[in-house]
């Protein structure tokens, strides 16, 4: 089978190298926020720390989705006092995959994680996709449900049907991913232009990104996250309003790997050897300017006029 798990290509964990060291690539995280006026700033807070604790660059991308709180003054309190927060005021309607579309167009880093406003999300399990995208992968998926996970406060219905719902993802696509509809997960900038643009306008779109890049065959590492239950307000996943949302996305994708999997993996082909010929023509160029300055003596330069 083509699909890459937490085991790696060669039974070592690792693939290829694809990275440039440690904290050479440009973190941006996605954070979409609807009404989330008490739980962003502990959020943000601690993802930053760990971050920082860390020695990640990165910049944090928050995503207004069109809040009737004090969400949208939130965000500009933290944008005016850290540079490396933007923020993105969307106007309606509201949709947690409008948001995340609209947040990842503006991105301008190396490598996206989409993550919860609600604190759901553990920011340390972002410093390890960011470690594992560092090993080469082109895309981390976050599991709930794998040995290392750890699950505090979900709803037992909710548990139930997420079950089901992978699952039966996991047969369709005959794969080893099995929180795929869960929206944490970090890829590679350029996998999400690859694999868009994207349609879906609610929570479908976890498996709208996760499934396209699945089957044009990128790299992928699945790792055991934390998830912990949000303890204020309510989710704002409806889930028999997501049914027909999900089955809508999930066929749609399933058509295009039964039917025009050869072209999709054609063009990923075409844009990495493309991306590969960019990259070799840049680092000739540097290496010549590096080149020229060796020449120049220490002290020295073009004498001036007159001198």
């Amino acid at each position: 089978m083509w699909y890459i798990h937490v085991g790696g290509l060669d039974g070592s964990g690792r693939v290829s190298s694809g990275g440039s060291g440690v904290n050479h690539l440009l973190l941006s995280v996605v954070i979409p926020a609807l009404n989330e006026e008490r739980t962003l700033p502990s959020t943000l807070s601690s993802l930053t720390r760990a971050l920082e604790a860390e020695g990640i660059p990165f910049e944090v991308i928050l995503v207004n989705d069109c809040s009737t709180d004090r969400t949208a003054e939130v965000i500009r309190e933290w944008m005016e006092a850290d540079t490396r927060i933007r923020g993105v005021f969307r106007s309606p309607p509201p949709g947690f995959g409008r948001s995340v579309r609209e947040g990842v167009e503006v991105v301008r880093g190396d490598v996206v994680i989409v993550f919860m406003a609600d604190g759901s999300d553990d920011p340390r399990d972002a410093v390890a996709c960011y470690r594992k995208i560092e090993e080469g992968y082109d895309c981390v998926f976050g599991s709930r449900f794998m040995r290392g996970s750890h699950v505090e406060q979900y709803p037992l219905l909710k548990l139930a049907v997420n079950r089901i719902v992978n699952r039966t993802i996991q047969v369709l696509f005959w794969c080893p991913f099995n929180d795929l509809t869960n929206a944490f997960k970090a890829y590679r900038t350029h996998v999400i232009r690859d694999c868009g643009p994207y349609r879906a306008c609610h929570f479908n779109i976890t498996i709208e990104m996760s499934l396209g890049a699945l089957i044009r065959r990128y790299q992928i590492a699945q790792i055991p996250i934390s998830w912990t239950g949000r303890t204020w307000g309510s989710s704002n996943l409806d889930i028999r309003d997501m049914g027909r949302r999900y089955l809508s996305t999930l066929l749609k994708v399933l058509a295009e790997r039964f039917l025009i999997e050869d072209d999709l993996i054609a063009d990923r082909v075409s844009r990495q050897a493309f991306y590969e010929e960019q990259f070799a023509a840049l680092r000739r160029r540097l290496e010549d300017l590096e080149a020229r300055f060796g020449e120049v003596p220490p002290g020295g330069g073009p004498e001036r006029p007159g001198s």
